[in-house]
């Protein structure tokens, strides 16, 4: 990961155009391909960014404030361009293959109930594997449907924007497996917030609400008074 501090601006143009003007931020590049901006708020949200897969070009401009000019570039022809007029700080740290969310509990258990019940999504559904290695993690739980086709899922207790823009991350890279392509994906919590829904749609992933009690045998349908 390489952490740049620098003055800069950033144009945005794509689906929609947006400019920050000159200020010093903090810019992300990861060694998944991903670029984003940082101010010093917003918690992790930030600023603008790039998801991969996308190219990234660096230019040096003659006759210009700027000292470096970035370009990236995404399978759509979206370009983020930030603009460097002076670096505070730049460094470059391997972080390695990180071993992932350790989940709790509920979380643990609400995902092995779902390997062994893989009717809650779908007739015909089957399980082909659990915790499916990604260059980036493991994804939760792997299935074919009905049709053969191949769905991650990715189990949470309380499904936020953060747990869709994981599973964003695992389908961008089982999708450039031949082998596994096309792979559609799942999201699956006890509660879904309605922007992680929001998020859900604008990416095709489905949402899947999951009764636990139901899951475990602990709400009997059939002892219902309503």
């Amino acid at each position: 990961m390489r952490l740049l501090v620098a003055r800069c601006q950033v144009d945005y143009a794509g689906r929609l155009t947006a400019h920050l003007p000159l200020a010093t931020r903090l810019i992300l590049s990861k060694a998944d391909g991903s670029v984003s901006i940082h101010a010093d708020d917003r918690a992790y949200k930030p600023l603008n960014w790039m998801n991969p897969p996308c190219t990234l070009t660096v230019t040096t401009p003659e006759d210009s404030d700027f000292t470096e000019v970035w370009e990236i570039r995404n399978k759509d022809a979206d370009t983020l361009v930030i603009s460097i007029a002076e670096v505070l700080h730049d460094s470059s740290h391997e972080l390695g293959v990180d071993p992932g969310l350790v989940k709790d509990g509920v979380e643990a258990h609400l995902q092995a109930l779902l390997a062994e019940h893989p009717e809650t999504f779908g007739h015909g559904w089957n399980l082909v594997q659990r915790e499916y290695l990604t260059p980036i993690g493991p994804v939760d739980l792997l299935f074919r449907d009905a049709d053969g086709g191949y769905v991650a899922v990715e189990v949470k207790r309380r499904g936020e924007i953060d747990g869709v823009e994981q599973l964003t991350r695992y389908l961008t890279l089982m999708n450039a497996d031949p082998l596994l392509a096309p792979v559609r994906g799942v999201f699956a919590a006890q509660l879904i917030k309605p922007q992680a829904k929001t998020l859900a749609g604008t990416r095709g992933i489905t949402c899947v609400s999951v009764d636990y009690d139901l899951l475990r045998g602990l709400d009997n349908a059939e002892d219902r008074l309503f």
